[in-house]
Order: structure tokens, then sequence, then C-alpha cells
């Protein structure tokens, strides 16, 4: 009993409703769509490169007529998969050389990440769209007002329509950036499940818990 009321104490804290082909829907009926980004780094780059990006980048943020959320996910990295593979080859390795070669190969990776702390950077843009965006509401609405949409109200052709309506901002998004050499994608159900596992389990990893179709 005490597991099950801790369970259901967790989930309080937790904003997010469900997760619907690709779309998160928090508690207040808002919905949000994450990409994964690739990154730029501007030290390899000119000077003249480093103005046009950041020129470009400027351009960009001014012609949003919504507001975006930028997050970068730092986690220490896991190789212990990738030394598992090296292990299972070095099995079949008939070569001697090659196999001395891979054993110490292998003792030379697990050393160095035992002494230092390599960090993953994973980049996230948050596009968001708030249900009744489009509705003409007073100033104290927009200021004070909270959304009262619930997802389990809502008609599969509503989702639809804010679904829609919230890609148009997504489609918006990844062209502006590319026009800066960043490319960026929708993250999928799992994907999504994924993140939010890691982000609220950061010592545990979330791939054996993932699990296909729609989470509600």
């Amino acid at each position: 009993m005490p597991q099950k009321l801790n369970a259901q104490s967790t989930q309080q804290l937790v904003d997010v409703e469900a997760i619907r082909d690709g779309v998160v829907i928090l508690k207040s009926g808002a919905m949000r769509t994450i990409l994964m980004c690739s990154s730029v780094n501007l030290a390899l780059k000119s000077q003249d490169e480093q103005d046009a990006l950041i020129s470009q980048y400027q351009h960009f943020l001014n012609g949003l007529d919504f507001s975006v959320q930028f997050v970068v996910h730092s986690r220490k990295l896991d190789i212990s998969d990738y030394l598992n593979d090296l292990g299972e080859s070095l099995k079949t390795q008939e070569n001697e050389l090659l196999r001395i070669q891979t054993e110490e190969y292998i003792e030379f990776i697990r050393s160095f990440v035992g002494m230092q702390n390599i960090m993953a950077k994973n980049f996230y843009v948050v596009v968001p769209y708030h249900v009744g965006e489009d509705r003409k509401r007073s100033l104290a609405d927009r200021l004070f007002g909270k959304q009262t949409v619930s997802f389990m109200k809502m008609s599969d052709e509503e989702f639809q329509k804010y679904k829609n309506q919230l890609w148009q901002r997504v489609e918006n998004v990844i062209s502006g950036m590319r026009s800066f050499g960043v490319r960026s994608l929708p993250l999928a159900n799992t994907e999504l499940i994924e993140l939010f596992f890691d982000l609220y389990n950061p010592g545990e990893t979330g791939k054996q818990f993932l699990t296909s179709g729609d989470i509600q």
C-alpha cells in the first residue's frame, strides 16, 4: 500500500497527461512537440562564418510569433554496450595481433572512462501550442487565465485540429533552424517516453521500459 501511494504522489508531480502521435499533452491541456537538434561548433568557424550564423539565428528568433524553449540534456556516457560488442568480436578474432590490440583497446577505453567524467549532450527545442490560442481573450485572461481543457475530454477531431496547428509551428521551426545549419527532427512516442524517463530517473536507463503505441 505505501508503494502504491508513493507512486500516485510521484505521478502528481509529473505534468504530462499523455503522449500521442509524437505530441506531449500536459495536464493543463497544452501541447508540446520536442525536436532533437544537431549542433554547430562556432569555434571551428571563421569570424565571417560566425557572424553569418549569429545573424541567421537572430533572424530566426525575430521571425517567430510564438515562444520556444531550448534545452540541453547532459548525461554521463554509458559505453557498456559498446564494450560488450567489442568483447563478443574478440571471441571470434582469429588473428593473434588483432586480438591483442583489441584487448588493449578495451582496457584503455574502460580505464579512460573510469577516470574521466565523459558526458553526452543532446540538444532539443520545445515547440508549444496552447489550446484556445486562436480564440479572442481579454488581457486579464491572457495574463492570468489558466487552461482547463482536459485531454481526456478532447475528441479525436479536436486533437487532430490542434495537432495540425502545432505542426505548422514545428515546420516553421525546422525550416528556420535549417537556415543556420541546424538539422532537427521531431521525437516519436517511444523517444519521448525514453527522454522523460531519463529526465526523471537520471541514474537509470529507460530503454527496457519502452513500449510501442500511444501512452495515455
